[in-house]
């Protein structure tokens, strides 16, 4: 039996080529973690250690200030760094969040899009990785910087 991480690779490598597809790669990421799904983000790009997520701007996930709400923008930064960091884990690894910080740095209005670049870990050996993740607005404005720290280990 597939792993949940083969699983993933695998929907991944399948519907990223068809049309709709990422669309559809994008619920089902939000089935395997529907809290993560609730915001209804969009995955765009997904290769060894790299991820971009969009998340729209709508009302759903909006605030009192008319903006995109804080922990909307915090779970679309977690979202990124997950799919960049898991999707090339090595066989037999599993990794937990374990520390997720975040800086606000602009009012965030409209389609934003979290991009993570990270390095892997090339075993499953245990240890703690701490990753950046920058969410950037239409106009190329850095709306939030994050940092996730993945601790990963033997399944």
């Amino acid at each position: 039996m597939k792993d949940q991480l083969e699983v993933l690779r695998q929907s991944w490598r399948t519907l990223s080529k068809v049309p709709g597809g990422k669309k559809a790669f994008s619920k089902f990421v939000g089935r395997m973690a529907p809290y993560t799904g609730t915001i209804g983000a969009e995955v765009l790009e997904l290769d060894k250690g790299w991820a971009k997520v969009a998340l729209k701007d709508r009302k759903k996930v909006r605030n009192h200030l008319n903006s995109i709400h804080a922990i909307a923008l915090m779970n679309v930064a977690e979202v990124a760094s997950g799919l960049a960091f898991t999707y090339s884990l090595p066989p037999r690894t599993r990794a937990i969040l374990t520390g997720l910080s975040i800086e606000y740095l602009k009012k965030a209005r409209g389609t934003l899009v979290a991009e993570c670049r990270c390095e892997v870990p090339s075993t499953n050996e245990r240890q703690e990785v701490e990753i950046e993740v920058v969410t950037k607005d239409k106009h190329g404005d850095i709306v939030t910087k994050a940092r996730a720290k993945w601790m990963v280990g033997p399944l």
